[in-house]
Order: structure tokens, then sequence, then C-alpha cells
């Protein structure tokens, strides 16, 4: 096999193992999967907004299924460097190799990298996606002096949760101002009833009462709640009680505990339980 396709061979394996093979179940509340379709044809960056738990993560897993491409995602977190992102050399069966990063794989795949709760990395590691977040999509890979040329099909999506936002946690307008902006919230009473339902295999009327539920408590968060409860929590919730458990043990440890420490937080959000159980 000649040099070329052994490469090619390489990477079409690697390209296999990003896949999202499944379709990841997702119900679309507005416009979003077009507005996606739009971006990604149209070789736009997109920045997804929104709650934690409120389907950001699953509709960037369903949209790579859709669009047939491979998903590279990356968990921000505080101490995130621009190595961390691009590659580094690394010491390994007795030499010095070139590891790639995420964001490096992503562009050499032709893939979508998903730089999941985007403002918990530092800014200056932020920097490196600007290049490829314009008009000359490219990636600078400075220890290796080369340039990677983003394919038509790199596309790269970040997140956030707004409410989590601060003075020194936020995105700079020189970064936000490259982004097509998507903003997600909790569905609709009826479109989380169905996903509840569907992910937890409870009949409509149990997947309701917990819908509801999180309704009431996401309205505490004018009492001092930090954060409503989600929908994830909710198809937590749903699977403890289809396993068996009683819905108020499965309630309290998928949505009060996690929620929150405070006492009198805890026993307002048992009382909503209480309301529909």
């Amino acid at each position: 096999m000649s040099p070329a396709k052994k490469r090619t061979s390489a990477r079409d394996k690697m390209r296999d193992q990003f896949m999202v093979a499944d379709e990841p179940y997702y119900v679309a509340v507005e416009d979003e999967v077009a507005l996606f379709e739009e971006a990604a044809g149209q070789q736009f960056p997109v920045l997804l907004k929104g709650p934690t738990g409120s389907g950001k993560t699953r509709f960037v897993a369903y949209m790579a299924w859709k669009l047939g491409r491979p998903l590279v995602t990356v968990a921000c977190h505080e101490d995130l460097s621009a190595a961390d992102l691009v590659g580094r050399y690394l010491f390994r069966e007795g030499e010095t190799q070139w590891v790639d990063g995420p964001l490096s794989t992503a562009v050499k795949l032709g893939g979508i990298c998903y730089l999941d709760e985007v403002v918990e990395a530092r800014n200056d590691s932020l920097v490196v996606i600007h290049p490829l977040a314009d008009d000359r999509r490219i990636l600078p890979v400075e220890k290796r002096n080369e340039l990677l040329k983003a394919p038509d099909d790199f596309m790269l999506v970040v997140s956030y949760n707004p409410a989590y936002q601060s003075i020194m946690k936020d995105l700079k307008q020189s970064t936000r101002q490259r982004f097509l902006g998507l903003s997600f919230d909790y569905p609709p009473r009826e479109i989380e009833t169905e996903v509840v339902a569907h992910e937890t295999g409870l009949d409509t009327e149990t997947a309701s009462r917990l819908v509801r539920i999180g309704a009431r408590v996401r309205k505490l968060k004018s009492h001092g709640l930090e954060e409503g409860v989600s929908t994830r929590l909710l198809v937590y919730a749903g699977r403890l009680m289809a396993s068996g458990l009683s819905a108020e043990v499965a309630c309290r440890a998928a949505i009060v505990e996690p929620l929150s420490d405070d006492p009198d937080l805890q026993r307002s959000m048992a009382e909503v339980i209480r309301d529909f159980f």
C-alpha cells in the first residue's frame, strides 16, 4: 500500500471512531435544526446558549448524526490550555512524538469540534480558535510551524450557560462576534413530556406529572434557587421510578438533593413533589 493510501486508510479509521453511529433522540422546539444546517452549509461557527440540561449537547450529537460528520467534544475547564486543544509533543515508546489535540483532530477529519461550557476555559487558550472562527478557517500549529486549513466539512460549535457568567467568566466580544447564536431553554410542557416519556419508558400521565413538578420547581428561582431543575434531572427521576423506586425517593435523589443544600428550599421542593405524587 502506498503512503498516500495508508494515510487515507488511517484517517478513515479515525473518522469512524468519532462518528455518531445511532440517531440521538431529539425533538426540535423551533427552527434550530434548519438554522444549524444552514450554518454548516455556509461554514459558520455556532454558539449555543442555555441552562444546564436544556438539550444543547444532545442537539449537537443529533446534528452530527444528521449531517454525517465526526463529532469531537471537549469539556472545557479552567486549566484548559491552547496545547490541550491543538496538540503537543510527548515522549512515547522511547521517542518524542507529536500528538494532535481535539481541535487539530476535528480539523483534519473534517468534523464538528464541540467546546462544551466554553466560558470555563481560559481566555488566552480560546484565542487559538479565532482564525478558525472567521473567514480564514485556519489553525496555526506553532510548535510544528504549520498552518492547518480547515476543510469544508469542519465546523466549530461552542456552548455555555448564561446563568453562570460573571465579570471573570464571560466570552470576550472578539470571540462572541465570530459566531452565529442559538438560544436554548427548557422545552414547552408538551415536548418536555414527550421527551421524558421516551427517555424513561413511563406512561404519558406520569411523565406529565414530572414535567409539572419541573415547572413548579423552576419558579423557586425567584426564592433563591440558583438554577431550575433540568430536563436531564427529570429524566433521571423518571428512570429511577421506572426501576421500581417510589416517586418520593426518586424525586428527592434526582431533583431535591442535586439542586440545593438549603433546608428551606429542600422543604419547598419536597412539598411540590407531594402535590403531584
